[in-house]
């Protein structure tokens, strides 16, 4: 295997800590204000009815996600021709450009143009994973694979925050901002902020990272890109046919919906007036709530999951993280505006339940992998695909509830899209109780196997 120099190696995945860091504040730098903003370009296009109006900040979440599972076998199997440097220098080349035009947009049409692009450039962080193959002796993958799921931790929690802090800087921020431009492009800043670390980053894969996967270890074709996404889902369902295996990635799938439903609906709910029923915060109040939801989730998988592990069994906090993460999101809406800042209760179940069920479910998903013989990169290949479907059909679900039922009374309310995601986390659980384990919960077999 191609190995760059030792007093390299420091250079090269520092570089790519940042490409997964900016990716993912390129994801959730948008959450504090994303709402407020499509809320404001539909308004501005005539659509006056609430439910069809918030209904686009579910479409516009989903095409996100949608671009990223689209693109990501194709900029994979690009990088396999080509080499990886090109394809990580296109996608921050992307980031750079489509954040200011998400940012500058004045229609729904332009911002779902921008997003999808965004997403679609996005789609490089798995050829990051694969650089970082490419470069690593077994023994320090492991470890290099952690400082990118710390990337993504960082960019969860301190992009929420940065987006908050530098919306609507003619009013938060006043001086030089306190002009009619920014009154009329109040979400650019933090959209600016994320493309010029874009470009640092840009700059320093172009004088400074070099290729990781040598001309002779490259394939000479690959198919065309529609071929690729017709693999991935010959794999999905290949895979899916497993016993035991297939359990565990639906049930992930069915977290993954209910996870993702409060994406869009979170902020529809807390920015809502007072007299509605809602919390009426700003943009810089969530970019405080989901900065928490990040830092605990660092602090549980940085440094809890370990002490946790050792003293229960995975299985069982899985179980518990998704009952925890459900109840969490169930609540939500349950918050009175008088103590509003219950929010942190809900907000605090959800993370720790989030970050509690994610390293257990990948874990048993090994072990029953490796245990019955299948080959782990396409059983992970396939979860990573389900889980990029629920991404795309959660935030799309729960609008079109929302949509329906924003304005409703009884049993169909704003609560309802809340309480089909605790739903189904409850059919998850269910799921996660029929599961035969092959392995304890350190990956040894069974003695009655």
């Amino acid at each position: 295997m191609f190995m760059v120099a030792k007093d390299e190696e420091a250079s090269p995945m520092g570089i790519l800590f940042l490409v997964v860091l900016i990716d993912m504040l390129g994801f959730t730098i948008v959450i504090p204000f994303l709402t407020y903003f499509i809320q404001d370009l539909a308004s501005a296009e005539g659509i006056v009815d609430i439910g069809k109006r918030d209904l686009w900040v579910g479409v516009i979440i989903s095409c996100y996600s949608l671009a990223q599972f689209i693109f990501t076998p194709i900029l994979g199997s690009l990088s396999d021709v080509h080499g990886r440097r090109p394809i990580i220098i296109l996608g921050l080349i992307s980031n750079s450009i489509f954040f200011i035009v998400f940012g500058l947009s004045e229609s729904i049409s332009m911002a779902i143009i921008a997003r999808f692009l965004a997403g679609a450039g996005n789609g490089n962080i798995a050829v990051a994973r694969a650089y970082i193959g490419d470069i690593s002796d077994p023994s320090m993958i492991s470890r290099r694979m952690g400082m990118i799921g710390a990337a993504f931790g960082l960019g969860f929690m301190i992009g929420p925050f940065i987006g908050g802090v530098l919306s609507n800087p003619s009013s938060g921020i006043g001086g030089v901002f306190a002009t009619s431009f920014w009154i009329n492009h109040p979400y650019l800043l933090p959209c600016m902020f994320s493309s010029v670390l874009s470009l640092i980053s840009l700059t320093l894969a172009i004088t400074r990272l070099p290729e990781s996967l040598p001309p002779e270890s490259r394939k000479i074709t690959t198919g065309t890109p529609l071929k690729k996404i017709g693999d991935m889902f010959t794999n999905i369902l290949k895979v899916m046919k497993l016993p035991n295996i297939s359990t565990l990635i639906f049930a992930n799938f069915l977290f993954m919906v209910g996870f993702s439903m409060m994406h869009g609906t979170f902020i529809l709910f807390t920015a809502m007036d007072t007299e509605t029923g809602g919390l009426g915060f700003s943009e810089m109040q969530n970019g405080w709530i989901f900065a928490f939801i990040g830092l605990l989730g660092v602090i549980v998988q940085g440094g809890l999951i370990g002490k946790l592990t050792d003293r229960f069994s995975m299985k069982g906090l899985m179980v518990f993280g998704t009952v925890l993460c459900g109840l969490g999101i169930a609540s939500l809406p349950y918050v009175p505006s008088e103590v509003s800042w219950l929010v942190f209760v809900s907000s605090g179940a959800l993370a720790i339940g989030n970050a509690l069920y994610s390293p257990t479910q990948s874990s048993l998903l090994t072990f029953e992998t490796n245990n019955a013989g299948y080959e782990l990169g396409s059983v992970m290949g396939a979860q990573e695909g389900y889980g990029a479907l629920a991404r795309i059909i959660g935030p799309l679900l729960a609008a079109y509830i929302w949509s329906l039922t924003v304005e409703g009374v009884g049993l169909w309310t704003y609560h309802t899209c809340f309480r089909v995601a605790g739903v189904v986390f409850v059919l998850a659980v269910l799921l996660q109780f029929k599961i035969k384990y092959s392995t304890d919960s350190q990956g040894n077999v069974l003695a009655n196997q």
